[in-house]
């Protein structure tokens, strides 16, 4: 019992020091990035031995018309469809929108909010290109490209960068919104496009649902990152504080 003790007390003190120093939002920020990290970890692992190729080839060709690999399900609208929802994770959306975007915060006298946006966008496209290089995986070959593809397939740099995007966007711009109910809906309208983005990858067959996957765990994680620090960043006065909701401080 006394060893219990000893070995119970520093895990109290850790836990003394999280709830004095750490908010409990940043700390579910912190926890869902690791967790998504775990995640990723978890998938590349099972990519690299070749335990997921027959989900994969499962999930693509379920997409697919019985018998006919070269046609997806549905009507040609619904292709069409899937191109233009895999353009808004394509490089040209993506760089317009973090420049409109830092547009915007700048001309809210949010500068400091706007270079920090650029910054987390910029180290996120890094991330996506150094793990393409990593992992090297080949594009599937199971099915006709709907889309053309230039780079390796793991992990899905569409996914992981409207991840990053469009989720550190929401939260950044969503800093300047005082309502509770316009925040949570800027973030839920990133997280829908996010996901949108992913599943027309894998119906356009450019990749693998795993590639996705990896995506979106890796993105995230680093969006709730990047979230995490901008509320320590604003403790400090490297970036403007976020706008409370009205009735706050009543």
């Amino acid at each position: 019992m006394a060893l219990n003790g000893r070995m119970s007390r520093p895990f109290q003190d850790l836990l003394r020091w999280l709830s004095a120093h750490v908010e409990l939002g940043l700390a579910a920020l912190l926890a869902i990035a690791a967790a998504a990290v775990l995640a990723f970890v978890a998938i590349a692992d099972e990519v690299i031995e070749g335990e997921t190729h027959g989900f994969d080839e499962a999930v693509l060709l379920a997409l697919r018309a019985p018998g006919d690999p070269a046609d997806p399900l549905g009507p040609p609208w619904v292709e069409e469809m899937a191109r233009d929802l895999t353009a808004l994770g394509g490089t040209g959306v993506l760089t317009f929108l973090t420049l409109a975007a830092a547009g915007l915060l700048v001309l809210q006298r949010r500068r400091g909010t706007a270079l920090y946006l650029l910054g987390a966008v910029g180290s996120g496209i890094l991330l996506s290109s150094t793990a393409k290089v990593l992992f090297d995986r080949p594009r599937p070959d199971l099915v006709p490209h709907g889309s053309h593809v230039y780079t390796a397939s793991f992990p899905s740099g569409h996914s992981l960068m409207a991840a990053v995007v469009y989720l550190t966007l929401a939260v950044l711009v969503a800093r300047g919104f005082p309502e509770r109910g316009v925040k949570i809906y800027v973030v839920a309208l990133a997280l829908l496009v996010t996901l949108a983005v992913g599943v027309s990858r894998v119906y356009l067959g450019v990749h693998w649902p795993t590639d996705v996957l990896a995506g979106w765990a890796a993105g995230g994680a680093w969006a709730l990152a990047c979230a995490a620090l901008a509320r320590v960043l604003s403790r400090g006065g490297a970036i403007e504080a976020e706008s409370a909701s009205p009735g706050a401080d009543r």
